[in-house]
């Protein structure tokens, strides 16, 4: 769509090895950058917050940020904007109130209940029961795919695993019956990660 409109691609991916991209202070900070890269008119929104910030020695705390992407997102005449959020899942649920994943999915809650009409959001995850809970009820089955439903997704994982393990340079040496076993653990346990994946995407209307 790039190619042939124009619109504004935001990526974000949850990283449980990273502090940083494990909140909503680094999803929003990520998302306002990368849309006022891409555009000067969001460019002029962010240097309007900054420059309001600029004085004060904290830095903008969620709800300036949330209100600067919103202005974004208001802006008259805007292309299509394009959110991902990828590994959702990986967005702390730890105990607390509210935890880290608790406020980025009240964030995805107010952003799909808003009248953007330019905006559109996928996002992906693991079918966490609490991630679906918030977000089943806000987007139609016909918008939803389960990776792990789909034909041939665990032959595709099983010949990866395969292939790995036949062209691994300390595997080569190993007994077939090693080999094997390797593969089908893995296989096994893939199962349960890699083949759990829900991506969802939601045009708000």
């Amino acid at each position: 769509m790039r190619k042939t409109t124009p619109a504004l691609i935001a990526y974000y991916y949850f990283d449980v090895r990273d502090n940083s991209k494990r909140d909503l202070t680094g999803l929003l900070a990520s998302i306002l950058f990368q849309l006022g890269s891409l555009s000067d008119r969001c460019w002029d929104v962010l240097y309007q917050l900054y420059t309001m910030s600029r004085d004060n020695p904290e830095r903008p705390d969620d709800a300036a940020l949330t209100g600067c992407l919103k202005t974004m997102l208001k802006l008259p005449r805007e292309v299509p904007i394009f959110i991902i959020l990828d590994a959702l899942d990986e967005c702390p649920n730890t105990t607390g109130t509210p935890s880290a994943r608790d406020t980025v999915l009240d964030f995805v809650w107010d952003l799909i209940e808003s009248t953007y009409s330019n905006l559109f959001i996928c996002i992906t995850s693991r079918p966490e029961q609490d991630i679906q809970a918030v977000l089943n009820p806000l987007i139609s089955p016909s918008r939803r795919v389960s990776l792990h439903e789909e034909p041939g997704h665990r032959e595709d994982i099983n010949n990866y695993i395969r292939f790995f393990v036949s062209v691994d340079r300390s595997m080569r040496r190993w007994r077939e019956e090693d080999k094997e076993l390797v593969i089908n653990a893995l296989s096994e346990r893939a199962g349960g990660m890699c083949g759990t994946f829900s991506p969802v995407l939601r045009h708000h209307r």
